[in-house]
């Protein structure tokens, strides 16, 4: 974690925030966090994250504004006025990326489109963040995170099992506008790369929608393989993979990863069932799978007579991939959370999450705290 002014990867390249909420401010604060020089120019009402709370700051500003927009200036704009579209254009001279995620037809409804800065700065990376892209069916509609989740299958295959009397649920995170944003990122970056060879910018655009049906791996790889998957919920189990599931034990639930024959070998020897891989029924994968509530059952058993956390550290250090479930401020103050430097301060009002991209010649740096209004 470096909070010193070295410069990072990105350094010198300029980029023009137009974004608000989270996917096109995500994009920006990676680009900002690793050196780029980002200016956040928000609406006369500002970004409405700013009001996403409690919490609040002492300033009255939401966490969820705070945590998506470290190390940018800010400016404010009304972009419905043609003398500050005017100012605009003229900060986007020098610029190198504009990102923005305005509704699609605002951008050309004020002469600020692709075609007409493409042909005013031939160099310029512009980066639409959008709900469904500009065409097709659903072309130009707005996306929003939990709705994109439903549309896409995403809450299909999250929740309990239907014998569980589960439902469809919402993921506890906003997966969709993240993914966008980092692809929103990497697509900025492949443009950039590529402008080295041509001398030409291009429109990069990164639609919720498509980042959602991306995220959809195993399930639609099962699905496009073999149409007669329907894919469903499976609670805490993976659809592929046996045993991978919350196993109970003898005081919290374990969660065990278990990829390979070799890791359930060890897993069985450590908990005092050494048989089991010899049994027909578990040999492979494909076995356990066939027989994943027997072997539950079976497993469970000889956990029991375990306590979580320091099972969880020795089946880990032999090489079983499992952890103790944590709530988020286990998960924050853990001592490897804190060793690998993952959460940064920022002069003394603000803490945040840090990039998890580390470089060892031009790490990330944390330079500003979120503009204030």
């Amino acid at each position: 974690m470096t909070t010193n002014p070295v410069n990072g990867a990105l350094h010198g390249l300029k980029v023009i925030d137009l974004s608000r909420v989270l996917g096109g401010p995500y994009c920006t604060q990676i680009l900002a966090d690793h050196g780029a020089d980002v200016l956040k120019i928000e609406p006369p009402q500002g970004d409405e994250t700013r009001g996403w709370g409690p919490p609040f700051d002492a300033h009255g500003t939401a966490s969820y504004f705070l945590g998506l927009n470290r190390n940018k200036r800010g400016m404010t704009m009304d972009l419905a006025q043609p003398a500050q579209r005017e100012a605009l254009l003229a900060l986007l001279a020098d610029a190198d990326v504009l990102v923005e995620n305005f509704k699609t037809g605002t951008m050309e409804k004020w002469g600020l489109g692709f075609g007409t800065l493409s042909a005013k700065f031939p160099r310029l990376i512009h980066c639409r963040v959008s709900g469904f892209g500009a065409d097709g069916p659903k072309g130009g509609l707005p996306g929003y995170d939990a709705a994109i989740q439903a549309m896409v299958g995403l809450m299909s295959v999250n929740g309990e099992t239907d014998a569980n009397g589960g439902q469809p649920v919402r993921m506890g995170v906003p997966v969709v506008d993240l993914f966008t944003g980092l692809n929103a990122a990497l697509g900025i970056l492949l443009a950039l790369k590529e402008r080295e060879k041509s001398g030409q910018g291009q429109f990069v655009e990164a639609a919720l929608y498509d980042c959602g049906l991306a995220l959809l791996h195993p399930h639609s790889a099962n699905h496009l393989l073999d149409p007669r998957i329907v894919p469903g919920r499976s609670g805490n189990a993976h659809p592929n993979i046996c045993p991978y599931d919350t196993f109970a034990t003898g005081s919290t639930p374990i969660f065990l990863a278990v990829g390979n024959d070799g890791q359930f070998g060890k897993l069985c020897e450590l908990i005092g069932a050494p048989e089991l891989p010899g049994d027909p029924r578990f040999a492979t994968n494909r076995q356990r799978n066939a027989h994943r509530e027997v072997l539950k059952q079976l497993l469970e058993a000889k956990l029991k007579q375990f306590d979580c956390e320091p099972l969880a550290d020795r089946l880990v250090r032999a090489g079983v991939p499992c952890a103790p479930i944590h709530d988020v401020p286990a998960a924050l103050a853990d001592p490897h959370t804190q060793h690998r430097g993952m959460v940064v301060e920022i002069g003394d009002a603000y803490r945040g999450v840090v990039s998890p991209v580390k470089l060892s010649r031009t790490p990330a740096t944390y330079r500003l705290g979120p503009p204030t209004r």
